[in-house]
C-alpha cells in the first residue's frame, strides 16, 4: 500500500523505514550542530553521530529519561538546553501537566508545530473524520498543550472548529447540540462528565449528530467499560489516542482496529524495550515504549523512555497499515504499579473493572503502607438512586467481590456522598499513594 506523502500513513514497510532514515539522519545532524542538550549527552556517551547508517544503528545512541529533562530544566530555566536554534526563532510554548513530576515547559518553533499539526491530520484520517465534520474541544486553552495542536490541526484541514474553553458544562452541550458537532475531543473524564449532566439535565446527547469522540490524556481510552459507558452516553464511536506535551501525538486507534492503537511511524521511531535492561523485547513480548520524534527538530526527544508498557500486536493490521499496532494500546505506566498481596496492580486494572458498575457514578483510590504491606481503599460515589444503606452495601459487597476474583486480594471498599468526590475538565486525579 505504497501511497504518495499527502498520505504518509498508508507507506508499506520499505518505504515507510526509508523515510524514517532520511529523517532521522537529518534530524542528528541538525541537533548535533547546535543544540546544547544533546551535544553534552552525546559526548559525553562517547557518540559519533555519523556512526548512525541504518535504524539499527539508533541503538548505539544513548537512551533519555524524563529525570534528565527535569533537572535540565531547573538547571537551565525556563526553557532547558533542548533548543537546537536561538530562542527568538520559538513560537510556541506549551506545559507539561506535571502528572509523573515537575511540569516542564516545551518550545516548538513554526516548522515543528506544523508538524504537530501534520500528525493530527493523520490521525484525523485515521478515524475516518472528513473536512466536512464539525468538532468541538470543550476545555479551556490554557499552557497544557491539551488539544491546541488538535485544534489547529483541524482547522488547517478545513474542518469548522468550535473552543469551549471558559463555560461550564451545560453551556458546552448546548453549544454541541447548535452547532451540529459531529465530532469532539477531550478526556475520558470529561466525556463521561458531559454524558452525566447531560443525564441530569435531560438532554439527550445520544441523539445528536455526534458520531466520533477521540479521547486522551489519560487511561480510559483503551478501557472497553470505560469506552462503553462513554459510548453509550453519546451514541457514538470512542477513540483512544495517545501522545505526549514533549513528544507530540503520535497515537491512535485507527477506524478498522477496535481496542488497539496505531503509533504514527512516519513520525517517530518507536522501540519496545525490557524496562530493567532496556534491550529489546521479542515481538509480542510486553515491554517499555521509548519515542525518537523525527518532526519536531526545534525541540527532539532521542530514544526517550515514554514510561509506558506496551505489546505489539504482531497479526496484520484490518486497515492494512504498516504502521506498528499495539495490542490493548497503552496496558499502563510503569510507576503507576503497586504491589498488593503479591500481585502486581495498575490503576487501569482498577478502572477496568469499577466502570463495569453503572452504580459508580465516580471513585477515588488510595494506597497507603500499613505494617509493611501495601493497603488500598477504594471511596465509591454511587449515582443518586443508590440511596438507601442496604444498596450501599450491595454495591460495596458486589465491587469488592469483582476485584477479589479478577485481581485476586482484599480492597477496603466504602461509599461517599454524592457529590463528594471532584470532578475534572481535563485529566481525573483518582489514584494515591500515600507515603
Amino acid at each position: 500500500m505504497n501511497q504518495p506523502d499527502s498520505q504518509p500513513e498508508n507507506l508499506d514497510r520499505d518505504a515507510l523505514e526509508a523515510r524514517q532514515l532520511q529523517r532521522l539522519q537529518h534530524l542528528l545532524k541538525e541537533v548535533s550542530a547546535s543544540n546544547p542538550f544533546w551535544q553534552q549527552k552525546w559526548n559525553a556517551a562517547g557518540v559519533e553521530i555519523d556512526s548512525i547508517q541504518s535504524l539499527a544503528d539508533l541503538q548505539k545512541l544513548p537512551i533519555t529519561t524524563k529525570a534528565e529533562l527535569v533537572e535540565d530544566h531547573l538547571s537551565n530555566a525556563p526553557y532547558g538546553t533542548n533548543l537546537t536554534y536561538p530562542v527568538e526563532t520559538y513560537t510556541r510554548m506549551h506545559q507539561t501537566s506535571g502528572t509523573t513530576g515537575s511540569p516542564m515547559r516545551w518550545l516548538d518553533t513554526k516548522d515543528s508545530w506544523d508538524w504537530f499539526g501534520e500528525c493530527w491530520a493523520q490521525i484525523y484520517r485515521m478515524v475516518g473524520l472528513h473536512p466536512e465534520d464539525r468538532l468541538f474541544f470543550p476545555f479551556s486553552f490554557g499552557p497544557f498543550v491539551g488539544f491546541w495542536a488538535a485544534f489547529e490541526g483541524a482547522t488547517r484541514r478545513g474542518n469548522f472548529c468550535l473552543a469551549g474553553g471558559g463555560m461550564g458544562s451545560e453551556a458546552r452541550l448546548k453549544m454541541i447540540l447548535d452547532n451540529k458537532i459531529t465530532a469532539v475531543c477531550c478526556t475520558p473524564t470529561y466525556a463521561l462528565r458531559l454524558a452525566e449532566v447531560a443525564e441530569a439535565e435531560n438532554i439527550d446527547l445520544a441523539g445528536s449528530r455526534v458520531r466520533a469522540l477521540v479521547v486522551a490524556g489519560e487511561p480510559g481510552g483503551n478501557i472497553e467499560a470505560t469506552k462503553q459507558r462513554i459510548g453509550q452516553g453519546w451514541g457514538a464511536r470512542v477513540f483512544d489516542h495517545w501522545g505526549m506535551t514533549e513528544i507530540g501525538a503520535l497515537g491512535i486507534e485507527p477506524l478498522e482496529n477496535p481496542g488497539g492503537l496505531n503509533i504514527l511511524e512516519t513520525e517517530c521511531i518507536p522501540e519496545i524495550v525490557n524496562p530493567e535492561t532496556l534491550e529489546p523485547v521479542e515481538r509480542g513480548a510486553q515491554g517499555e515504549l521509548l519515542i525518537t520524534n523525527l518532526g519536531r527538530v526545534g525541540s527532539p526527544l532521542i530514544r526517550y523512555r515514554t514510561g509506558d508498557l506496551v505489546c505489539e500486536d504482531t497479526t496484520p493490521c484490518p486497515s492494512g497499515r504498516s504502521l506498528l499496532r499495539l495490542k490493548g494500546g497503552i496496558l499502563g505506566r510503569a510507576d503507576d504499579m503497586v504491589i498488593i498481596r503479591g500481585n502486581n496492580v495498575f490503576p487501569s486494572s482498577l478502572e477496568a473493572i469499577l466502570r463495569t458498575f453503572d452504580q459508580v457514578a465516580e471513585y477515588r483510590i488510595e494506597v497507603r503502607t500499613i505494617r509493611a504491606m501495601q493497603h488500598m481503599k477504594i471511596e465509591l460515589e454511587p449515582v443518586e438512586s443508590i440511596s438507601t444503606m442496604d444498596q450501599q452495601k450491595q454495591i460495596i459487597n458486589e465491587v469488592s467481590h469483582a476485584i477479589k476474583d479478577r485481581l485476586n486480594f482484599n480492597a477496603e471498599v466504602t461509599t461517599v456522598a454524592p457529590g463528594a468526590l471532584p470532578r475534572f475538565e481535563l485529566k481525573g486525579k483518582r489514584f494515591f499513594k500515600i507515603d
